[in-house]
């Protein structure tokens, strides 16, 4: 593929924000030190610990197996080595320390920055974990951007928010990593850590047997010679087809229905 080098043109998060402002927001504007600027606005890459996800990883391994009892598909689907972008559905508050334990290798996944402002915040920062305003979501992309160029594996839930999980809305960001890294996209999809009439913010039960797969890395196509935006919304359409046929050939290959979209 065609590797884009400009870092500013069709950056999502870059433009003005559309969505009221919530009080996690005003807390995390608060925790950045009062400069009217959010956590995630904030955070750079050589802020962030790489080596989290040495013990973290351990932890999110214990929940998904020992807790959980998870059932992992296709995890050799995942690079051993080098740049990879791991992008999964979203239907529950677990998925990322889901996701982040069954990954067969380290990760750093990007997650919104209001669970910093919990009692446990700081064990975000110690996992290694980036840090996003998701009404402002350039500087977590350029975060993963040089986790990406130093050979290292970025976690993405490209619906942005939790939900029925079936990719029916996908954000720009995965696409602006794709084509400014070329990092191969993994599509990865889970099923079962929520189940219809619960809300989004249900904490799974133990044993609950969720299932996460991970499918064959998706290679962004683009021409040559296209514009920033083109090549963005190429992989837009790329990688939402691909994300999409996986979440349903899962729930066809488990028998694990997604859920309604039950807001908390």
């Amino acid at each position: 593929m065609t590797r884009q080098t400009d870092d500013t043109a069709g950056t999502p998060g870059a433009g003005p924000d559309h969505r009221p402002a919530h009080r996690s927001d005003r807390r995390s504007d608060r925790r950045a030190g009062g400069s009217g600027r959010t956590r995630g606005q904030t955070t750079k890459a050589d802020d962030i610990y790489r080596w989290g996800p040495v013990w973290s990883r351990r932890v999110g391994y214990a929940l998904a197996y020992g807790y959980w009892r998870a059932k992992v598909l296709g995890a050799d689907n995942v690079p051993q080595t080098g740049p990879g972008i791991v992008a999964s559905n979203h239907v529950g508050i677990v998925d990322g320390p889901l996701l982040h334990g069954v990954i067969p290798r380290s990760s750093h996944i990007i997650i919104k920055q209001e669970f910093w402002d919990s009692p446990l915040g700081f064990l975000m920062t110690l996992a290694g974990q980036i840090p996003v305003d998701r009404k402002a979501g350039r500087n977590a992309l350029q975060t993963a951007k040089q986790f990406l160029s130093e050979g290292r594996l970025v976690g993405i839930f490209p619906e942005g928010s939790r939900g029925k999980g079936d990719v029916g809305q996908v954000h720009a960001g995965v696409a602006w990593l794709a084509v400014q890294t070329g990092a191969p996209v993994i599509p990865a999809a889970i099923l079962g850590t929520r189940t219809s009439g619960q809300p989004t913010g249900h904490v799974t039960r133990p044993f609950a047997r969720p299932v996460v797969a991970f499918g064959e890395p998706l290679e962004i196509s683009v021409p040559a010679g296209a514009s920033g935006r083109t090549a963005i919304t190429t992989a837009m359409e790329q990688i939402t087809d691909a994300l999409t046929n996986h979440v349903s050939e899962t729930v066809a290959r488990t028998g694990i229905s997604l859920p309604d979209e039950t807001d908390d």
